[in-house]
C-alpha cells in the first residue's frame, strides 16, 4: 500500500513539472519513469557533487545517473554537463564568464537575424512564406501578420535560403508537444521558433530539416533562459547534426542504418537474412526512431529519461574540449580505473577495448534492442515490411527505456567482441601470407 502511494506522488511530482492539457490525457502514450529515492539523481545529491569553488564529481553524477535518471527540477542544468556545455572540471566563476560570453554572442546573433527578419525576438513566429523561390519579398501572409522585412528583395542566396525555412519552422513549431500546457503560451512557441530560425542561419550546411524541432522543444521547456537553451541545443545538434544532412540521394541517418544492419547481421544472421528477404534490408524502418532518438515511441517524459540515460553512458569527459579545441581532444590511449569511471558505460566499454574503428551511437544499438525484444513475433509473422512496421509500432507506449538501454549495451558488448574477434582473426591470417 506503501508503495502505491509512493507511486501515486512521483507520478503528480511529474505532472506538475509537465501538465499536459486535459483533452490530450487519453492520446498520451503511458509513462513509465519513476522518482526513485536513492537511485534518481536529486538536487541534493547534485549539489553535494560539487567541490567548493565548483568541480564537479562527474563519475558520482553519471553513476546516479544511469541508475535512475535525473530529478526534473534539476534536468536542465545537468544535461549542460553531459552535452558537453561546460567542462567538469571548471569552476563556478569559469563556468558563470562562459555562460555571460555565450549568451552575449547569441544576442549578437539574433540581432542580426532580426535586422532581416524583424519578427525575430517580437513574441510572434511565421507560419506563412516571406520571400518568394527567387527571393521576391511577399507583402503580407495569409495570417495577416505584415512583413516588415519585405520591402527589399533577397539576393543572397544563404538569405533567401534562410528566409525559405522560417514558415517551415513555424508550421513545426505549432505541431511541437502540442499535448503540453507549456505550448498553449505563444511566447513559449515563439521562444522555439527563435532559437530553430537563428540556428537554421548558423549552420546554413544543414540549414532546418523537419524533426530538430522535436530535439529542441525539451531544452525550451527545462531551460528558461533562451540563450542558454539554444547552446544546449547547439551541443546537441553536433552530434545529431549528420542524422538531418540530406541530398536527392541519401538521407541523413543512411551511415546508422548501415551500421544498424551491420550489427543486426552480426549478432543475430537468422533476423538480418529474414529482413533482407522481405526488402528490408537497408532498415528503412528505423529511419525515425534514430532520426528523432525515440521520441514518436516514448511519453515525453520517457523520452527524457531516455535520452539521459543514453548521454550519461556515451559520457566521455574530453567532449568539452573537442567542441571548444577540436584538434586537441582525443582519448588518451592510456586510461587507469579511476580515470575510466569518468566515462559512461557505453564509452566505457570502447575505451576498454581499445575498439576504435567506427561502431555507431549508443541509439543504433537501441534499435538492434528492440528488433532483438520483437525477433520471435518479426520471424513468424512478418510476411511484408508493412508487417515489419506494425509489429515494431506496438512498441509506442510499451518500452522501458532503463531495459532498452541495458539491452543495448549487452548487444554492444557482444558486437564489440565479435568485431574485435574478426580483427584478430584476419590479421592472424594475414601473417601466414
Amino acid at each position: 500500500m506503501a508503495l502505491f502511494f509512493m507511486k501515486k506522488a512521483s507520478t503528480a511530482e511529474l505532472d506538475a513539472f509537465y501538465p499536459v492539457r486535459p483533452e490530450c490525457q487519453v492520446d498520451i502514450p503511458k509513462t513509465h519513469f519513476r522518482l526513485r529515492a536513492g537511485k534518481t539523481l536529486s538536487e541534493r545529491r547534485w549539489h553535494a557533487a560539487f567541490s567548493e569553488d565548483g568541480h564537479l564529481d562527474i563519475a558520482k553524477v553519471l553513476r546516479r545517473i544511469q541508475r535512475g535518471g535525473v530529478h526534473p527540477a534539476i534536468k536542465g542544468v545537468v544535461w549542460e554537463f553531459l552535452l558537453g556545455c561546460f567542462d567538469p572540471n571548471s569552476t563556478f566563476d569559469e563556468r558563470n564568464q562562459l555562460r555571460q560570453c555565450r549568451r552575449e554572442q547569441y544576442n549578437r546573433l539574433k540581432a542580426e537575424c532580426q535586422k532581416m527578419v524583424p519578427v525575430i525576438g517580437s513574441g510572434k513566429f511565421l507560419t506563412t512564406p516571406i520571400i518568394t523561390d527567387d527571393g521576391q519579398p511577399i507583402e503580407e501572409s495569409a495570417n495577416g501578420n505584415m512583413r516588415e522585412d519585405a520591402n527589399h528583395a533577397s539576393s543572397d542566396k544563404k538569405v533567401i535560403q534562410w528566409k525559405l525555412f522560417l514558415h517551415q519552422i513555424g508550421l513545426d513549431v505549432a505541431r511541437t508537444d502540442r499535448t503540453l500546457v507549456f505550448y498553449e503560451s505563444p511566447a513559449n512557441q515563439a521562444k522555439l521558433w527563435d532559437i530553430l530560425s537563428i540556428y537554421a542561419w548558423v549552420d546554413n550546411d544543414i540549414g532546418y530539416v523537419q524533426g530538430m524541432n522535436d530535439i529542441c522543444s525539451p531544452m525550451v521547456i527545462l531551460i528558461e533562459n533562451e540563450a542558454d537553451a539554444y547552446w544546449c541545443f547547439e551541443r546537441t545538434m553536433r552530434r545529431l547534426r549528420e542524422n538531418f544532412r540530406c541530398s536527392a540521394s541519401s538521407i541523413g541517418v543512411q551511415s546508422q542504418l548501415g551500421t544498424l544492419s551491420q550489427v543486426i547481421r552480426t549478432i543475430d544472421p537468422k533476423l538480418h537474412q529474414h529482413l533482407d528477404d522481405l526488402d528490408g534490408g537497408e532498415y528503412l524502418f528505423a529511419f525515425r526512431m534514430l532520426m528523432v532518438l525515440f521520441r514518436r515511441e516514448f511519453s515525453f517524459v520517457d523520452s527524457l529519461y531516455l535520452w539521459e540515460l543514453m548521454w550519461a553512458m556515451e559520457y566521455n569527459p574530453n567532449i568539452f574540449s573537442s567542441y571548444e579545441v577540436p584538434s586537441g581532444a582525443t582519448t588518451p590511449p592510456n586510461v587507469n580505473d579511476k580515470e575510466l569511471k569518468q566515462y559512461g558505460k557505453f564509452e566505457r566499454n570502447i575505451v576498454k577495448t581499445g575498439y576504435t574503428e567506427q561502431h555507431g551511437a549508443l541509439s543504433v544499438f537501441l534499435v538492434a534492442s528492440v528488433l532483438e525484444t520483437k525477433n520471435k513475433q518479426l520471424l513468424k509473422e512478418a510476411k511484408g515490411l508493412d508487417d515489419v512496421v506494425s509489429i515494431l509500432g506496438d512498441i509506442t507506449g510499451n518500452l522501458d527505456a532503463k531495459k532498452a538501454c541495458n539491452e543495448a549495451l549487452r548487444i554492444h558488448k557482444k558486437y564489440l567482441k565479435v568485431c574485435i574477434h574478426l580483427k584478430q582473426s584476419i590479421t592472424r591470417a594475414l601473417c601466414f601470407i
